[in-house]
């Protein structure tokens, strides 16, 4: 009984259409494998999956050979071993692939076998049986070719579609269906049962994805680069190469004769670090230690510290939310107070009811009826669907994704005041314009929003500058700058910056198991506001509990030599409480320094992390840190303030 689609009434699922007639249910998972692209584009909803010819090699029967023996896998020869029949099968994950049937996979094709291309897969067949030389002495049974699908990142494609409410998606498990299925599910039914999915799914949550990455030309590209992605190793600053140049900011061909190094942010091309002007800098060897342009991403960080830096963050997702109803709405949303005096820039998060995070960002208060919402990269989706969702029927307020509209600006160290103030009439002195503070200014002949904030921890403002004018105001900061060695910086530089400063990145450090109070975000919680917010009651129940004893915490290494990415096991006398979620190099500080999450099962107070000793487990080495609750870089806020 084929399902030839969904039905769906103001936004809800309501029915499944199938050849013997209609299903009505609330909730479909679309699990469809390589045909879920093609089954939830009947129904407006993007998964962006393709698939690819996907081979392996069974032998004739190996005399011995035991039927449980354990799986290999050699990821230099893109190969992995197990035994199949009495014999070995020899599966391939070969670096570049071969997308199959872009323009969509037949409706009757099942369980089916491609004819293979002996000639374009023969050196890599060669390369893994001779890591198992047996294989190629036994003789081949069986090369088999059938297609398998793969996603734009390798990750899965799993959750609520933001197209529309009850439909989720459980699909692009890249080949290892079978292990990871049994989780996914188990996930995945949490996630319908009670709203809320129980474990981390900021990395494979379906809204991650845009809905261009559905393109037959983008799916063409990315495939043939994404499948061999399974047996290569994820170096640190890796950026995948193909499907690039998708998005451009209105100053990448400034940026790019400045020197920028480009990585992919969600299909935007932004500096990473900077090499010499005028010439493509070439980033060296990937590798786990220091990049061949530490330095240059060290001098990018002094600047900003010690003078002033020019930063292209035109990839954070901008939405405007107008309507006599636009501030209520929000300040139900935000945990904080958003809905204040007009002109003022707050820092907030969103929560479920359950007070478990959905996102982490700043709305600005334009106007009585007008607010500008701003957020990380990979939550544009996310949060625009979370607004959507929790405006009540009947409530004036429209949402608008403007991203694309206005380039963004940040100048930031502590002369950007000074710099910028060569610019413009509008008085930018503390007290005109305090931190905070958002108002239009004039820059040329171009009017820009300027808000006076920071994630690097400085003195520091954001330009959003319409983006017909962008590349004027940019020109008109470059040649005011060379008075002051205005430096460009990248996203290296930003992040080892806003590690310094304990500043969380939401999918990163935070994410939608953590609750305000054990990230440190308790501080932007109004809980006296009029009407309160979402997930405020369970805030309260959490703290009735008594102290914490989970939190997230500033780890810095002692020692000046080695780095930290992710993941590295946080020991307090030898025993270990929690693990690296995030990391960088601190410049300022003077070693690795990452956010942790520790778990000791204790109370986690000052006097619990100013004793004991604290190490970090790095690549197998422990090594003595600091731990601290507070921001390791100007706690004061002192330099913010200036």
């Amino acid at each position: 009984m084929p399902a030839t689609g969904v039905l769906h009434d103001h936004g809800h699922v309501t029915a499944v259409r199938t050849s013997l007639g209609d299903i009505k249910t609330e909730v479909v998972v679309n699990c469809a494998g390589m045909w879920a692209r093609q089954f939830g584009a009947l129904t407006g909803v993007t998964i962006a999956n393709q698939a690819a010819e996907h081979y392996y090699l069974i032998t004739e029967p190996i005399r011995n050979l035991p039927p449980n023996m354990p799986v290999l896998e050699d990821p230099g020869a893109y190969g992995y071993y197990r035994e199949e029949g009495g014999g070995l099968m020899v599966g391939l994950f070969e670096p570049l692939c071969a997308p199959w049937r872009v323009a969509g996979i037949p409706e009757d094709f099942s369980f089916g076998e491609l004819p293979p291309d002996w000639e374009r897969m023969t050196p890599f067949l060669e390369r893994a049986t001779s890591r198992v030389p047996i294989t190629a002495e036994v003789g081949m049974k069986k090369l088999f070719c059938g297609p398998e699908s793969f996603t734009p990142d390798l990750r899965p494609i799993v959750g609520e579609a933001p197209e529309l409410q009850g439909y989720f998606v459980a699909a692009g498990l890249n080949s290892i269906g079978v292990l990871t299925g049994g989780g996914l599910g188990r996930v995945l039914a949490n996630w319908i049962v009670t709203g809320n999915p129980d474990v981390d799914v900021t990395g494979f949550n379906i809204d991650r994805l845009h809905v261009y990455q559905a393109n037959p030309e983008y799916r063409r590209q990315r495939t043939v680069e994404s499948l061999g992605m399974v047996y290569k190793c994820h170096y640190p600053g890796m950026s995948l190469t193909t499907a690039r140049g998708v998005r451009k900011s209105p100053f990448h061909d400034r940026l790019a004769a400045a020197g920028a190094y480009f990585k992919e942010v969600s299909g935007w091309e932004s500096p990473d670090w900077y090499g010499t002007p005028g010439t493509q800098p070439d980033p060296g060897a990937l590798t786990w230690g220091r990049p061949s342009w530490f330095s240059r991403w060290q001098q990018e960080h002094h600047a900003a510290r010690q003078n002033v830096i020019l930063m292209d963050m035109s990839f954070m997702g901008k939405f405007l939310v107008q309507g006599r109803d636009a501030g209520r709405c929000l300040n139900r949303i935000s945990g904080n107070q958003v809905d204040g005096a007009p002109g003022v820039i707050t820092y907030t998060q969103w929560m479920n009811e359950a007070g478990t995070l959905e996102a982490d960002l700043t709305v600005t208060k334009l106007g009585s009826e007008r607010y500008l919402v701003v957020v990380t990269d990979t939550m544009v989706r996310h949060a625009e669907t979370w607004m959507k969702r929790n405006i009540p029927d009947g409530a004036h307020a429209v949402i608008t994704d403007v991203t694309s509209a206005y380039g963004q600006l940040n100048l930031q160290g502590p002369n950007s005041r000074a710099l910028l103030q060569k610019l413009t009439t509008t008085d930018l002195s503390n007290a005109a314009f305090p931190f905070r503070t958002a108002r239009e200014i004039d820059i040329g002949f171009a009017r820009v929003l300027c808000i006076r904030i920071t994630y690097v921890g400085e003195l520091g403002y954001e330009l959003y500058i319409p983006a017909e004018q962008a590349t004027h105001v940019y020109d008109g900061i470059v040649a005011a700058g060379r008075e002051f060695g205005l430096v460009h910086a990248g996203l290296k530089a930003l992040s080892s910056l806003r590690m310094e400063k304990g500043y969380r990145d939401y999918g990163h450090d935070i994410d939608n198991t953590d609750v305000p109070d054990e990230t440190g975000l308790g501080f932007a919680l109004d809980l006296r506001k009029p009407g309160g917010f979402i997930g405020k009651e369970a805030v309260l129940a959490r703290r009735a509990k008594g102290p914490l004893t989970r939190r997230l915490v500033q780890v810095l290494v002692q020692d000046p030599e080695p780095l930290m990415f992710h993941a590295e096991v946080v020991r307090r006398d030898g025993v270990p409480v929690g693990y690296v979620r995030a990391a960088s190099y601190g410049h300022t500080l003077g070693g690795a320094v990452g956010l942790a999450m520790i778990e000791p099962k204790v109370p986690v107070d000052e006097a619990f992390l100013n004793s004991g000793e604290w190490q970090v487990d790095i690549a197998g080495r422990l090594y003595p840190a600091i731990v601290s609750a507070r921001p390791l870089y100007d706690p004061g806020l002192k330099r913010i303030h200036a």
